[in-house]
This record gives structure tokens, C-alpha cells and sequence, in this order.
């Protein structure tokens, strides 16, 4: 049988969400003057308030309650994830941007390495091969980083990568909660950060636009599809689809500005861009095996 239409619509939503999130590195190598705080400053700002209003229109006058029912595991989840917005930015600024993405591409593996580790959740040998081949593909980038200078953005796109795993986790244990208010005040912690941080909040006006673009159109819009998205979609194929992120972003970044990745990170990119759709790719098979196993050899989301 073909695929339903929920599940092209699953597809395509997730695909454009990897579209909007590549966009950050192209937009933050066309900042003039601005630095890293003072942009992070603006995005998270924009971020949020631009959050908040979807969320009013979907809650109306409940929203204070919607924030408030996150609790201490959606205000833990914040946290987190703030931190891993100021570790986004500086990854982009102190490193290639292909070097960052596919770090951060890798963050499906490393999530389940860490369940594996210090949850104790069964993983296939299949799975673990392919999480240690990702691995191997970071400490190529990794090489390069010590070889080119760019190695304090390779430990920021790292950051990024454990504080998005540690996110999924709080959410995976919150599933009875909404936690988009919770991924909203990501932006008041990154926020607070950046205000603590920043020297000056006076910026050009090019650099307070892109500022403005980062947290209203790349990282709203990327977070909101791959959100809905995955309301059609198995968890791996979220991951699987999402990597057009980590394909699209070292592209734009070769056309628009001439960064073109090294030979080290090439080859370590191509090896975590395999291993983590090698992964993804067990993981569809064993949730439509699941499904064909509780509802008669039909998955629910794509009729085959």
C-alpha cells in the first residue's frame, strides 16, 4: 500500500524544520560587528516572545497556566536547553559550520548511548556499532578542530549535543505534559545568560535584524515543524528526516561565503551522516516491526 497523506505531510513538515534550522550558520557569518552575546541576547528575546504568542493564540486566556504546569521537570528542561542555545551560537561562531552541524547531527546516538549507559535501555548490537562508528566520526572533527583552531566550537557543538539529550529525556519522562511552554522559557534562560554576559546591547542594524531572523524564523519555525511533524512521524524518522539540517547548513555556507569544509572534517562529517542514518534506519525497522506485531502487519502511519 503507499504511504497516507498524514504521513507525506509528517515528512515534509520535518524535512522544512531541518530547512529552517540550517539557516543559522549562512545568517551568522553575515554579522558585522555584533558579538556572540549580544546576538544570543536578541535571538533568545525574539525567541520567546515570538513562542509565547503561538502559544496565546492556542491557549488564549489559560496560558499562565500553561506555563505554570510545566513544573520543576519543564523549568529543568528550560534550563537545559538554554544552555544549549548559548553552546548553539558559539559553536557556530568558533568553529566551520559543518564541523558544528554534524556534531550536533550525531545527537540522536548519543542520546541513546546515554540511555544505554546510565538508564540501562536495551540497545541491539546492530545500534551500538553504528552509535560508536558516530563517535569516531565526532574525534575526526575533533582532529581538525585541534589541527585548525576551531576546537572550542567543536566543545560548544558537543554542549549542544548533551543538552539536547538530557532535554529529550526530561520530555520523554513528561509525556503527560506540554512542554512547549518549557522549551519557550529556553529563551528567558539563554536570555539571562546573555545579559549577564554582554557588554553592550547596541548593535547595527543588519546585525540586529539577523539577530531577530535567528530567533523568530530559524529557531521558532525549525522547533515548530519538527514539532508538529512529529505528530505523524515514528520517533527515528523525526531524527532521520531532521538531518537535512546537517546536509543543507555546510552547503549554504559554501555557496554564500566560500567555507569550505577540510578533508579531516569531510570525512568525519560523511561518517557520522552515515552512521546516524544507519541508526535511524534500525530504528524505523524496528518500530514498523513493532506495528506489525500489535496491528496486523500494517503500520499506522504509512499503510505498508
Amino acid at each position: 500500500m503507499g504511504v497516507t497523506r498524514p504521513y507525506v505531510r509528517g515528512v515534509m513538515l520535518v524535512l522544512l524544520g531541518g530547512f529552517f534550522l540550517s539557516l543559522a550558520g549562512i545568517l551568522l557569518r553575515h554579522v558585522e560587528d555584533a558579538d556572540g552575546w549580544q546576538i544570543l541576547f536578541y535571538r533568545s528575546v525574539s525567541f520567546f516572545a515570538t513562542l509565547t504568542a503561538i502559544l496565546a493564540v492556542r491557549y488564549r486566556g489559560a496560558t499562565p497556566r500553561a506555563f505554570r504546569s510545566v513544573g520543576r521537570r519543564g523549568f529543568a528542561a528550560a534550563v537545559v536547553l538554554g544552555l544549549g542555545a548559548v553552546c548553539y551560537v558559539f559553536a557556530i561562531l568558533h568553529t566551520t559550520v559543518a564541523n558544528a552541524v554534524f556534531i550536533i547531527g550525531a545527537s540522536p546516538v548519543v542520546t541513546a548511548l546515554i540511555g544505554w549507559l546510565f538508564l540501562g535501555e536495551r540497545v541491539s548490537a546492530a545500534a551500538l556499532g553504528t552509535m560508536f562508528l558516530a563517535l569516531a566520526g565526532i574525534a575526526l572533527m575533533f582532529a581538525d578542530g585541534l589541527v585548525g583552531g576551531g576546537w572550542l566550537g567543536n566543545v560548544m557543538a558537543l554542549g549542544v549535543v548533551a543538552s539536547f539529550s538530557v532535554f529529550l529525556l526530561i520530555v520523554r519522562d513528561a509525556r503527560d505534559i506540554d512542554m512547549l511552554p518549557a522549551t519557550a522559557l529556553a529563551g528567558v534562560v539563554a536570555g539571562i545568560i546573555s545579559l549577564v554576559m554582554v557588554d553592550s546591547l547596541a548593535m547595527g542594524m543588519q546585525d540586529l535584524a539577523i539577530a531577530i531572523a535567528l530567533g523568530c524564523v530559524q529557531f521558532t519555525g525549525g522547533f515548530m515543524l519538527l514539532t508538529i511533524g512529529a505528530r505523524y512521524l515514528p520517533a527515528a524518522e523525526v531524527a532521520l528526516f531532521s538531518l537535512s539540517e546537517a546536509v543543507l547548513a555546510p552547503l549554504w555556507v559554501w555557496i554564500g561565503v566560500d567555507e569550505v569544509p577540510s578533508a579531516l572534517t569531510a570525512c568525519g562529517a560523511f561518517v557520522v551522516l552515515v552512521s546516524v542514518s544507519v541508526y535511524c534506519l534500525l530504528g524505523i525497522r524496528r518500530e514498523r516491526a513493532s506495528a506489525a506485531r500489535g496491528v496486523g502487519g500494517s503500520h499506522p502511519d504509512t499503510g505498508d
